[in-house]
């Protein structure tokens, strides 16, 4: 079994403050999404990283560490492109759709890395597992969403 080093530490804050930027940036989709469907997908993936950055949080304290409380500067940028992409595409459906999928990647991306290149506790490895794969799952399910637009 591996310890919580430092490395750790700041590898699942980077993670912490990229899941709230997910979460607002899905509050902000639904925001702009037309289609009720959509608009039920995107507050759900909103709420499903304010799950998983609580579980995250609760992962850093159990090992005595203190957790990042915010996001981070990039994510609020990324946020404002979505208004502007919106603003120009008349708010299309398709538009937040795109901006989901690159968002979903860059966190399987990140998971793996943490997961691949980190010695982690146990009970670590498997919640990133955990929700690195829902967000895989969920990734396929935009792309179908996508295709249907």
């Amino acid at each position: 079994m591996s310890t919580y080093s430092e490395e750790v530490h700041t590898k699942l804050n980077n993670i912490l403050e990229k899941t709230y930027d997910a979460e607002k940036g899905f509050k902000k989709a639904a925001e702009h999404a037309q289609s009720t469907d959509l608009k039920t997908f995107f507050t759900r993936k909103a709420d499903e990283r304010y799950t998983f950055g609580h579980d995250l949080k609760t992962e850093i304290a159990r090992y005595g560490q203190e957790f990042d409380k915010g996001g981070s500067a990039t994510g609020a940028m990324h946020r404002g492109w979505m208004d502007v992409k919106a603003w120009f595409s008349g708010d299309n459906d398709e538009a937040m759709l795109e901006e989901s999928i690159t968002g979903e990647k860059a966190a399987v991306d990140e998971y793996k890395e943490v997961l691949n290149e980190i010695s982690l506790p146990t009970t670590t490895a498997t919640l990133l597992t955990q929700q690195m794969n829902k967000i895989s799952s969920d990734l396929s399910s935009i792309n179908r969403l996508e295709d249907v637009l």
